[in-house]
């Protein structure tokens, strides 16, 4: 595990100290705070005040991102000409940075060009952490998301604001990010873009100002303050921020908690005088809620939200739920931030075009937004007719009745805009390695259907007999209604056969307790769910635990919720069950199912069945039939449950 870094930030409010003025190389008059007021403020409470369409609780990173890559770049270091900005006299001095070039960069092939971020370290930090292996990954995440096209090759360059690249005192190094922005214009983006090909034709004022928006500038703790400070200077250079843990400080330190108002109103300013508009830049913040610096970027960005200026298009609020103050949490704003900025441009991720009945199914499955798991949302063990729409889909379900094609278009829409706008649709729930020795394991994953931020999961199954996943009456459906209701959703992709879809659901339910952290999850008390086979699927899980199917030992579920399924055992350490099924139903017998419910009630375990009068087999939700209302119950019945 990488050091967890603590930032002058954070190390000040733990010594107790009175922050700092930051005045030089400003117009602004800092005004000092107490220790008290801070630590007042540090005991907020957290306002749910935040605008949903410009925030997002970001996943972590996958795993594999951190691995060896075939395609690694390269780290150079550089020197180049500077001065101290911090003296009137400015004493000519040559400062250290580090610059990732990505793989196959080639010096003579003055036709490809890449975008460019700068990138800004902490207190405490030097130039080079960033790239340093024992305290960061960002190395080979990079190395990841160019190679399998998640973002374009782009230059990566690791400055400083510290005239010696060493550690300093806070006063110094607040001092000297306040001017670090006069050190950026004049030196360092003209000395690295006249050496590199970025989009700069040249580096003149013109050139640099006609490819702003190629180039980024972002910043972890005083690198966030740092990132800042560009945005009120150099906004005419860059068009996307990236600030990590910390807030504007140009109306004095920890501006952003105790002047929101006053720096909010600045910002706005900067653009309105730089004849700007909210097309000109793109701001993406990053914060976790265990972050000591959460009150006061919360305040700002809280303000920001208020203001006409900054819409969804420019600024996207990205935090991390139990997100602390370290690279680790560095990593994954960086991880999504690129691929909002540069992404685009090359396609990784697409505008999403809402569907309708009329949308083809293989348009669908084709679409880019969904990436490589756009054919999972349909059954990849049936043949689909090329000319199959949405409208149509219920034909493929064999066995399934009441399919809304209303409900499908919902679906594939709430996954599609999901996943344009950078947000985890999709889960892989085995590596690389385990596919490769199984090519069947491509087959799986889970479709996440989120919810509130920390709310607890359910974990949905369909039926199709252990032949097909008819997930899109059984399992998609019941995962949008859950959400809806706060709960964080999961549809299970599974490979058919009573084994393997078990081993498929055990693998979920690890993958989950072991990534609820990074996910925004809550896996206590959570619940499974299923139809037809998938609620064997549930059943059995439910009881037997996912150690009898090739997992360690995880908790068992709170409750079982189960469709038409006839499934008759009784082990005695059944977990509370609600099960539902119709009369009519010519595969799940309801005398079966309401036998299995008394034998779970005589063994002393809370159960519930309701009986449909006349509904067939499949009826998924049920609406507008007899059955409809039935997941609300079923929810009541699993919160009875919680603990």
């Amino acid at each position: 595990m990488k050091p967890l870094l603590i930032t002058g930030l954070l190390v000040l409010a733990m010594l107790g100290l009175t922050a700092c003025s930051s005045g030089s190389g400003t117009d602004q008059t800092q005004p000092e705070q107490t220790t008290q007021t801070a630590e007042a403020a540090g005991n907020m409470e957290r306002e749910e005040t935040v605008s949903q369409a410009q925030t997002e609780y970001i996943s972590a990173v996958q795993e594999e991102y951190f691995a060896l890559s075939d395609h690694p770049g390269q780290v150079v270091e550089i020197t180049y000409d500077s001065r101290d900005y911090t003296d009137p006299a400015g004493p000519a001095i040559q400062k250290t940075a580090y610059v990732y070039l990505p793989y196959d960069y080639d010096e003579a092939d003055e036709d490809t060009r890449y975008d460019v971020l700068y990138l800004m370290h902490g207190w405490t930090m030097t130039a080079g952490d960033f790239f340093d292996p024992a305290q960061s990954d960002i190395v080979p995440m990079l190395n990841h998301m160019i190679e399998n096209g998640d973002i374009p090759p782009v230059i990566v360059v690791c400055a400083t604001f510290d005239a010696q690249n060493q550690s300093q005192g806070f006063s110094r190094s607040v001092e000297e990010l306040s001017v670090f922005h006069r050190d950026l214009r004049e030196n360092l983006i003209p000395f690295v873009e006249s050496r590199y090909h970025t989009y700069a034709q040249d580096v003149t004022e013109e050139g640099l100002r006609a490819s702003r928006e190629h180039r980024a500038f972002g910043g972890f703790s005083l690198g966030a303050v740092t990132t800042w400070y560009q945005f009120i200077y150099n906004l005419d250079y860059i068009k996307y921020f990236v600030p990590m843990s910390g807030d504007c400080w140009i109306m004095g330190t920890y501006g952003g908690l105790y002047q929101p108002v006053e720096t909010v109103g600045y910002l706005e300013q900067v653009v309105s005088d730089g004849g700007w508009d909210g097309d000109d830049f793109c701001i993406y913040q990053g914060i976790g809620t265990s972050d000591p610096i959460w009150d006061q970027t919360d305040s700002q960005i809280q303000e920001m939200l208020t203001r006409d200026l900054f819409t969804p298009e420019n600024l996207h609020y990205a935090i991390i739920e139990g997100g602390r103050h370290d690279i680790d949490a560095c990593e994954r704003y960086l991880y999504h931030a690129l691929q909002n900025f540069f992404g685009t441009q090359e396609g990784a991720h697409l505008n999403f075009e809402p569907v309708t009945r009329d949308t083809l199914v293989r348009d669908v499955m084709d679409d880019p937004v969904f990436e490589d798991y756009g054919r999972l949302l349909f059954p990849v063990d049936l043949t689909i007719p090329q000319d199959m729409t949405l409208e149509d889909v219920g034909d493929l379900l064999v066995w399934y009745h009441h399919v809304n094609p209303d409900k499908t278009v919902e679906i594939v829409n709430t996954l599609g805009e999901r996943a344009a706008s950078g947000d985890t649709a999709f889960f892989d729930i085995y590596t690389e390695e385990e596919k490769a020795a199984d090519p069947e394991k491509e087959d799986t994953g889970l479709f996440f259907f989120r919810g509130e931020p920390g709310g607890k999961v359910a974990i949905c199954n369909a039926g199709g007999g252990f032949m097909y996943v008819g997930a899109m009456q059984d399992s998609f459906p019941h995962a949008l209604e859950l959400s809806k209701q706060g709960y964080n959703a999961f549809a299970l992709i599974y490979r058919p056969g009573a084994q393997t879809a078990c081993e498929d659901l055990a693998r979920a339910i690890a993958f989950l307790h072991e990534n609820a952290e990074e996910s925004g999850i809550d896996m206590t008390d959570y619940s499974l769910w299923g139809g037809s086979a998938g609620g064997r699927m549930a059943a059995w899980l439910g009881t037997y635990g996912t150690e009898e199917f090739g997992e360690e030992i995880y908790p068992r579920p709170a409750a079982v919720v189960m469709q038409y399924t006839g499934l008759s055992e009784v082990m005695g350490d059944e977990p509370p069950t609600y099960c539902c099924v119709g009369t009519r139903d010519g595969i799940a017998s309801y005398r079966v199912m309401e036998e299995r419910v008394r034998r779970i009630q005589a063994n002393g375990t809370d159960a519930e069945i309701e009986v449909f009068q006349g509904l067939p087999h499949g009826f998924g939700l049920g609406a507008g039939t007899v059955a409809e209302g039935w997941i609300d119950r079923a929810i009541d019945f699993w919160e009875r449950q919680m603990q």
